[in-house]
């Protein structure tokens, strides 16, 4: 009996979910076991004032209005997969991680949850790879160079006057 309960231990311990993240048609993540959810399901029984709503759909603006909005507004905006405390893809998490470094203020779009916007995104940079940083309206490119920048210094005199200082 003694030599059955480690082995039994092992195979419920190996059998749990550690640090693993998967994705299911349904728009919901799973994270260490948690579930995290990009859509919400539209039940009829539910209230107004606590169904979805998009807010894309309903602000009467052009997704290119949209974007060029996005940019013009946050002096760091980031078109990732995912959300920067949940990135969907190494390089957003690499560019996520670059950023935070600099403690700015971070503003980011999911294109995971839009297709047109993901479209309207590629439209106005001229590029084609997600994730797309923009500093002070200007479009700096990919995680591959933001890295460059980051390493070079240049990327911390970009975000010198707009640092959250604590």
């Amino acid at each position: 009996m003694s030599r059955m309960f480690p082995k039994l231990l092992f195979k419920g311990i190996s059998g749990l979910p550690a640090a693993r993240s998967s994705r299911n048609a349904s728009g919901s993540i799973y994270h260490n076991g948690m579930k995290y959810s990009t859509t919400v399901p539209n039940e009829p029984d539910t209230h107004d004032d606590f169904k979805p709503t998009n807010k894309l759909e309903n602000s009467g603006l052009s997704l290119k209005e949209v974007v060029e909005q996005d940019v013009k507004d946050n002096p760091v905006m980031l078109y990732m997969k995912g959300v920067p405390d949940l990135p969907q893809c190494g390089f957003s998490s690499l560019a996520v991680r670059v950023l935070k470094h600099y403690n700015v203020p971070l503003s980011a779009r999911n294109i995971l949850e839009d297709p047109e916007l993901k479209s309207a995104v590629k439209a106005f940079s001229h590029w084609p790879t997600f994730p797309q940083i923009f500093i002070k309206g200007e479009f700096i490119g990919g995680s591959d160079i933001v890295l460059n920048l980051h390493q070079t210094g240049e990327l911390k005199e970009k975000l010198k006057d707009i640092a959250v200082h604590e």
